[in-house]
């Protein structure tokens, strides 16, 4: 069965990707610690990947990359194909994926934020020269991936919890031609 194109659940998606896109170029540059901030599109992709599936995580990473790139994107489109295959990757754990536990998404996250400092270390920092890999591993990915991992702690329950809304609204709203 053919899933249905819902405008709904596309606008608000929308929205959500633009707010954290909003709060993370905007407000969490000021709210760092020992110059560090969180990546909330990392957890908006992870968390869209394995909720919702290859296609949605792709779709989701598509766009949250875009505006990134269009934005700082000093390698044209790192961040639209990161985050594409970020979405995607993620979207495979979505058929052992258990909305009750906690534990998984923390992991894909935190694994997803290490993966993208990796990374970018690579292309931005060691193509360019730099070769302290162990100054930019402890000093800026492992602290990125804890902050992240905490910010995650807090957003994947309000993510998931605006999916299962639309989910609900859905469902009464196909019961009713049904």
């Amino acid at each position: 069965m053919k899933k249905r194109f819902n405008v709904k659940r596309i606008l608000i998606t929308g929205l959500i990707v633009f707010v954290c896109y909003i709060l993370q170029t905007c407000l969490f540059p000021h709210l760092t610690f020992a110059r560090i901030k969180p990546n909330l599109l990392v957890i908006l992709v992870s968390a869209y990947g394995f909720m919702g599936g290859k296609r949605t995580g792709m779709l989701v990473g598509f766009f949250a990359g875009f505006l990134l790139d269009n934005t700082f994107g000093t390698v044209a489109g790192f961040h639209m194909i990161f985050y594409t295959l970020l979405g995607y990757i993620n979207g495979i754990f979505s058929r052992i994926f258990f909305d009750d536990d906690i534990k998984l998404p923390i992991i894909l996250i935190s694994l997803s934020d290490l993966a993208y400092g990796l990374v970018f270390y690579f292309i931005a920092f060691m193509l360019a020269g730099d070769f302290r890999f162990g100054y930019y591993l402890l000093r800026i990915i492992l602290p990125e991936t804890i902050y992240t991992m905490v910010i995650a702690i807090v957003l994947y329950p309000i993510i998931l919890y605006i999916s299962h809304r639309l989910a609900s609204a859905e469902q009464r709203s196909a019961s009713r031609f049904v």
